[in-house]
C-alpha cells in the first residue's frame, strides 16, 4: 500500500483514469530492465524511475566520456570516467530514492542475459550494436517478455515494440533478419546525432514501458520512424515472419 508521500509523489499519474491507484501499484511492483545507459537509456531510465517503477536494472559496460554529455542526460560533468550504469543509477536514485535501482557494470550475455530478461516485466533495448540487439531480442522471445527497441542516429529515430505474448507480433529479427554483414555499430561517434533526438526516442520507449507495466492503453504496433529535419513521423505495419530464425521456434 502507498503511504501519503507516495500518493502525493505519483498523484498526477493516479489522477489518470487509465492508471488510477491500481495502475500505480502495478508500476511500484514491476521490474524493468534497461540494456544501455547512453543516449536512449538515459531518458528512459530517468522517466521510469520518476514514474515509480519499483525495480529497475540498468546494464552498461562503458564509461562516461566528455563527448557523451551532449546527449546522455543521466550523466554529469563529474561522471566522466565513471561506469555508465553506476552513473545512471546515482541519477535515478537522486530523482526517486524509493525505487530499487540495480546497476550492472559489465556486458550481459548468454545465460546471464536470459535470466535477467526473464526476471522482468519489460526490457528496453537502448544499445547501438546489432549483435546486442539480436541477443536481447532472442532472450525476450525465449522468456516471453515484451521488448521495446529504440534507435537514433543523425536526425533519424525509430521505435518498435515486440511482444512475444501476442502470437501475431513480429520480433526484431523479423524486421531486420540477421545476415553476414558482421557487427555494424550504429555509432554516433562516426555519424553524429542531434542531442534532443535521443531524448525523444528514449522517452517514447519509457512511454511504452509505462503502458505495459501499468496496464494503461495498448502497446505500440508496428514500426514508427521520426525525421528530425522535417519533424514528420511515419508508421509502418510489420508482419511476423513465420519462418523467422528466432521467434518461430518459440511459437
Amino acid at each position: 500500500m502507498m503511504d501519503d508521500q507516495a500518493l502525493l509523489r505519483y498523484s498526477r499519474q493516479i489522477m489518470l483514469p487509465e492508471v488510477d491507484i491500481e495502475g500505480q501499484e502495478r508500476l511500484l511492483s514491476a521490474h524493468a530492465v534497461i540494456i544501455g545507459a547512453g543516449g536512449l537509456g538515459s531518458p528512459a531510465a530517468l522517466y521510469l524511475a520518476a514514474a515509480g517503477v519499483g525495480r529497475i536494472t540498468i546494464a552498461d559496460a562503458d564509461h562516461v566520456e566528455l563527448s557523451n554529455l551532449q546527449r546522455q542526460i543521466a550523466h554529469q560533468q563529474a561522471s566522466v570516467g565513471v561506469n555508465k550504469a553506476q552513473s545512471a543509477q546515482a541519477s535515478m536514485q537522486a530523482l526517486n530514492p524509493y525505487c530499487d535501482i540495480v546497476a550492472i557494470d559489465q556486458h550481459v550475455e548468454g545465460a546471464a542475459l536470459e535470466r535477467l530478461v526473464a526476471s522482468a516485466g519489460v526490457v528496453l533495448d537502448c544499445t547501438d550494436r546489432f549483435s546486442s540487439r539480436y541477443a536481447v531480442n532472442a532472450a525476450s522471445q525465449k522468456a516471453g517478455v515484451p521488448l521495446i527497441s529504440g534507435a537514433a542516429i543523425r536526425f533519424s529515430g525509430q521505435l518498435a515494440v515486440f511482444d512475444p505474448r501476442n502470437a501475431e507480433c513480429p520480433c526484431y529479427a523479423c524486421l531486420y533478419p540477421p545476415d553476414d554483414s558482421g557487427d555494424e555499430a550504429l555509432s554516433c561517434a562516426e555519424s553524429g546525432v542531434m542531442a534532443p533526438l535521443v531524448g525523444l526516442i528514449g522517452s517514447f520507449q519509457a512511454v511504452e514501458a509505462f503502458k505495459i507495466l501499468s496496464g494503461a492503453g495498448t502497446a505500440h504496433q508496428g514500426l514508427s520512424t521520426f525525421d528530425g529535419l522535417s519533424g514528420q513521423w511515419r508508421h509502418f505495419q510489420v508482419r511476423r515472419d513465420p519462418v523467422c530464425s528466432v521467434c518461430a521456434q518459440y511459437r
